[in-house]
């Protein structure tokens, strides 16, 4: 495959690999909780910190995921502490990390061009070092997706009872926010800051279609987003399209497909429950 001839896209499929298993995986989480869009918010906060390594000439993967993550944090415990709605932390966190990027950029002496490729997705732009950068914060992200997915799932579920059952729920959520930042940074090479939180959700909001366990849903949706982000990532070398939104075109294609599916399977499921609440029925009679 001549694809695979070429550096570049062996570095882009590697990363895209990545995103694919990552996204979905703090994801599911967040959908769980109805923060869906908490990864937009990140997505724009990190771009201040795609700017400083600009100007600082430092790396901008790195930069980013310190950036997201403090904004993650200071998120949370606004949210906690309840002194402003969650959806104004969001806002602020749009708007100021935005025109923070842009800003920091300019006084630096750059051009807004140079923020393009982290804000679309550029398979151009992951260098060697980029791709361990994304693989050491992958790893981690897995391993609190992964190692942690009973007490996460737990505060996702209720934050009360879990809190009662002695889980650290303040920690486990801050846990989270940190999670959810340093996915944002492994996603935007590959998606683009504007459009990670996409892979964050489709591809869950598309398992869910078919699935009904947790676990199963889990599993599918990194299926789904690995494949997309491979196909998605393959078709910018071919077709010349750009790599982010390829990539989420797909997985809303993969949606659509999956949505359609489900509706004569949950009747098929129905007339399965109402034939075995029939069966058991009968049997309770004849006893």
């Amino acid at each position: 495959m001549d694809i695979l001839d070429y550096a570049f896209m062996q570095r882009a499929l590697i990363a895209a690999a990545l995103v694919g298993i990552t996204a979905p995986a703090i994801g599911t989480y967040l959908v769980q909780r109805r923060q869906a869009l908490m990864g937009d918010g990140l997505g724009h906060v990190a771009m201040t910190g795609v700017a400083l390594g600009f100007v600082l000439q430092t790396s901008p993967v790195w930069m980013a995921t310190l950036v997201a993550v403090v904004g993650a944090v200071g998120m949370e415990l606004i949210r906690a502490r309840g002194r402003t709605s969650g959806d104004v932390a969001l806002a602020m966190l749009f708007y100021g990390g935005l025109a923070g990027g842009v800003m920091i950029i300019n006084l630096g002496g750059g051009q807004t061009a140079s923020l393009l490729g982290s804000m679309f997705g550029s398979i151009t732009t992951v260098a060697a070092e980029d791709v361990t950068a994304m693989a050491i914060l992958a790893a981690f992200v897995l391993a609190v997706a992964v190692g942690l997915r009973r007490q996460l799932f737990a505060v996702c579920q209720d934050e009360e009872f879990a809190r009662v059952t002695g889980l650290p729920v303040r920690a486990l959520n801050l846990l989270m926010a940190v999670t959810a930042a340093v996915t944002v940074t492994v996603a935007m090479r590959i998606v683009g800051l504007l459009l990670v939180s996409a892979m964050l959700v489709i591809p869950v909001a598309a398992a869910q279609r078919i699935t009904r366990s947790f676990a199963t849903t889990l599993g599918l949706a990194m299926a789904i987003s690995v494949t997309v982000s491979l196909t998605g990532t393959a078709a910018t070398y071919y077709i010349n399209v750009p790599s982010g939104a390829t990539i989420v075109l797909l997985a809303i294609g993969v949606f659509m497909v999956l949505t359609a599916l489900s509706a004569p399977l949950a009747r098929r499921r129905a007339r399965a429950a109402r034939v075995t609440e029939e069966v058991c029925t009968r049997d309770d009679v004849k006893v």
